[in-house]
């Protein structure tokens, strides 16, 4: 095993170490500076922007709102990143690229506010909350070493503690209060819903097996056996993933009919419906929770089409569910899609289409607007050539 990453100071003339965390994976800062209360926002902007780690030493919650300053200034003054395109970058995808590449050096910044912990996950600041049970569902029981890790990444897993506690309520699953699925941290929450409906609503061609391929929080595959599918196998390739669908499954009282299975895409056998959602739009992932949305070079997605002959029984049905955003952005065709159905030796049955119901959909402030507004998530019924 590779040991965990250190980030290294010194502190009273001492010097000082502890484990690096950092979900996105990145390296810890070279140069770290000590902070308190008494640095400007302006300061510890222009030092983030150096690269330099702020390690805080003040109130907890001063640094907060050190914090919200930082992003109101690297909202106001973007770096210019339009010259450093990828070459060949199309002109509707070259807004995504920026847009990408403004994100990323947003939270570059953002990430550099850093906090100490405990070796029990305890903040030794003034006015700490006690984040103690949302470090333990992210990273697992405290081990009694201690850690350091950026404030936005510490804020993010109360939010991911929230999302678990509270979960979503998924109305196809049934009436409340048992149709919400929790997701844990690192697992895309189904927050968009269009794609749990078209799933509700698309003709079964069998009750007897399904496969839910990349299951993720386990809500299709909920769904399926809530739909009267007698057995439904989940599959994902995530261990945080796997963890989550059998929350879920649990929770849910499914665990009779349904079985989640480690698998990198299909399990063993065949099945009369295999069901995929797999990432949207063919970019590279930054951090481990960007895998549900950002499918590198379409591996999935081609992945899912050219395995489904193998895998799919002979009247059986593939259900692929495929925002179109990416083709607005100029990141992939319809036509390429289209060929990899008709390689994979597959031929379409229908189509069925629901707008989203998201509110970045119908804002004109995102940068995205143009493409974001004319989205189309759809349900493509595949079947084998014959």
């Amino acid at each position: 095993m590779t040991a965990a990453p250190t980030l290294e100071w010194v502190e009273q003339e001492q010097a000082r170490s502890a484990r690096w965390r950092s979900e996105a994976g990145s390296a810890p800062p070279r140069r770290v500076q000590l902070v308190d209360d008494t640095l400007t926002a302006d300061a510890a902007f222009r030092l983030a922007s150096e690269g330099a780690g702020l390690l805080w030493r003040g109130d907890f919650q001063n640094a907060r709102q050190l914090l919200q300053a930082l992003a109101r200034r690297a909202d106001r003054k973007p770096r210019q990143v339009a010259r450093t395109l990828p070459d060949g970058a199309p002109p509707v995808g070259a807004a995504f690229h920026q847009h990408r590449m403004k994100q990323g050096q947003r939270a570059r910044i953002l990430g550099l506010l850093l906090l100490e912990l405990e070796g029990d996950y305890t903040i030794a600041l003034r006015r700490a909350p006690d984040l103690r049970l949302a470090c333990s569902e992210a990273w697992g029981p405290a081990t009694g070493e201690r850690s350091v890790a950026s404030l936005r990444e510490l804020l993010g897993l109360v939010g991911a503690h929230e999302w678990r506690r509270k979960g979503v309520e998924i109305p196809a699953l049934g009436p409340a209060p048992n149709n919400r699925i929790h997701a844990h941290y690192g697992v895309f929450s189904p927050v968009r819903g269009e794609y749990i409906d078209l799933v509700a609503q698309a003709p079964l061609p069998s009750t007897a097996l399904a496969f839910d391929i990349g299951t993720g929080t386990g809500v299709l595959a909920s769904l399926l056996a809530r739909r009267g599918v007698e057995r439904v196998v989940a599959t994902d390739i995530d261990p945080r993933a796997l963890a989550c669908a059998r929350d879920n499954i649990r929770r849910l009282g499914l665990e009779s009919q349904v079985e989640v299975l480690a698998a990198d895409l299909f399990p063993a056998g065949k099945a009369p419906l295999l069901v995929c959602n797999p990432p949207w739009v063919p970019g590279r992932p930054s951090s481990p929770i960007e895998h549900a949305v950002y499918d590198e070079g379409s591996r999935m997605l081609r992945g899912f089409l050219a395995g489904l002959p193998e895998h799919l029984t002979q009247t059986g049905e593939g259900w692929l569910l495929l925002s179109d955003l990416a083709e607005h952005l100029g990141l992939r065709s319809r036509d390429e899609l289209l060929n990899w159905i008709d390689s994979a030796g597959l031929v379409i049955l229908s189509c069925s289409q629901a707008r989203p119901r998201h509110p970045k959909a119908t804002d004109p402030d995102d940068p995205l607007h143009a493409a974001r507004s004319r989205e189309v998530t759809t349900l493509w019924r595949l079947a084998l050539q014959r």
